[in-house]
């Protein structure tokens, strides 16, 4: 992983005073970029493959932008190393192969049942002229300031972690923003109500189905089931 600098931050690091203000402008000025080796394998099929794993290696494959389909292997160890970041399942990375780079995508990749180790990566080509289908991951803030926990004392619950966005490979996001800072208790948040970078899309918004991707719940002690569960006292009706 690579960190890529804006030159014009350091001409502005001298306003700021605050050590905190000068951290947040250099961080965002940062621009993390993933890069990964492989090369190119001649020897294909299960048995090759095999042996390939015993050797600490990784079989893939890389295809699209309409190119034929390359078999690559990889380094085990310095593809599991990128390959723990969420920012990995989610960036355009940087394939260098045999050489060569070239933008692609992971799309599918196999894991070992019980050792955890990667058994295969499939990865995507992608143009810089034409959109992708990527699902990224959702982070959630404020959910502890939100009125329905602050006040009523309801749980945030997370009915999806990740959505399915439509951009070109240079207005890919890491992640999506889902500010939970005035979300009321028994109420849901929906993907048309999530701001989006410039040029990216939901593709579920776009086929006309607003997903709500996290509610704030009552509780037995919240102060909103308190108030449901309280129903008005009758007077009671005097003994003759």
């Amino acid at each position: 992983m690579a960190l890529t600098y804006s030159p014009a931050i350091w001409s502005r690091i001298a306003v700021f005073e605050k050590p905190k203000a000068l951290f947040w402008l250099i961080l965002g000025a940062v621009k993390m970029t993933i890069e990964i080796s492989a090369v190119t394998r001649a020897a294909k099929g299960t048995g090759a493959s095999r042996r390939l794993r015993r050797s600490a290696k990784v079989p893939g494959v890389v295809y699209g932008a309409g190119k034929d389909a390359v078999s690559v292997e990889f380094d085990l160890k310095a593809l599991f190393m990128e390959f723990r970041h969420e920012a990995f399942h989610a960036s355009i990375l940087t394939l260098n192969l045999d050489g060569k780079k070239e933008s692609v995508l992971l799309r599918d990749y196999q894991m070992h049942p019980v050792r955890n180790t990667i058994q295969h990566v499939d990865f995507q080509r992608v143009s810089a002229t034409e959109k992708i289908h990527v699902k990224v991951p959702l982070h959630f803030v404020n959910g502890d300031i939100a009125p329905g926990v602050k006040l009523n004392g309801g749980i945030v619950a997370h009915i999806a972690t990740e959505a399915d966005v439509s951009c070109l490979a240079k207005d890919l996001p890491e992640f999506v923003e889902v500010d939970l800072a005035k979300l009321e208790i028994g109420h849901s948040i929906h993907l048309s109500q999530i701001a989006l970078p410039k040029g990216v899309e939901f593709v579920q918004l776009a086929h006309g189905n607003d997903l709500a991707v996290a509610s704030i719940a009552k509780t037995r002690g919240s102060t909103a089931s308190a108030a449901d569960d309280e129903a008005p006292a009758g007077e009671e009706t005097p003994a003759a």
